[in-house]
């Protein structure tokens, strides 16, 4: 199958001259969702991953039926003040300015082997902010998989030090 058709394109969204890559037309169709899910889950299954981290939002939508299918758990990573309990927070620069994420402190243990899964990337920012939680909390990332990858925006150069997967790639 090719999932990089079940993909829907929006240009100008959210704003113009971006070209939005709208995974629900993937999510919808049962196929596709079950063929991305497997294709994640076969690359991190020799891999023995205790947990899943998925970040904040569509990052949750692949990586519990990831973590399912491995066996592992799974650990959201969120916008501040979004995590009831005590929380470990990083801070990181985006184009237009910065942003930061928090995981719960508990929520990794001391050597647990972590893959991350998200939907896209980009810049790499975001997942970078999320290894460095993973790494703070004494988890190991062993592996990060996405959907979809924008080639042409070298996010995978700011993650290269780790095993890097994605399912589709964009070249502009």
């Amino acid at each position: 199958m090719n999932l990089k058709d079940k993909v829907r394109i929006i240009e100008d969204f959210p704003k113009k001259g971006i070209s939005f890559k709208d995974v629900t037309t993937l999510l919808q169709d049962r196929e596709a969702l079950r063929e991305s899910i497997d294709v994640i889950a076969n690359h991190l299954r020799d891999k023995k991953i205790d947990i899943v981290i998925g970040p904040e939002a569509r990052g949750f939508l692949f990586g519990v039926p990831v973590a399912y299918a491995l066996g592992a758990g799974f650990v959201p990573v969120r916008k501040p003040g979004k995590l009831p309990y005590e929380t470990i927070k990083t801070s990181y620069d985006l184009e237009y300015g910065s942003d930061a994420l928090e995981i719960h402190k508990d929520a990794i243990k001391k050597g647990q082997r972590v893959a991350i899964v998200d939907d896209l990337l980009a810049t790499g920012g975001t997942v970078a902010a999320v290894a460095k939680l993973v790494e703070e909390s004494g988890g190991e990332v062993v592996a990060i998989d996405f959907l979809i990858e924008l080639t042409e925006l070298k996010g995978r150069e700011k993650i290269a030090q780790y095993d890097i997967m994605s399912v589709i790639d964009y070249p502009f």
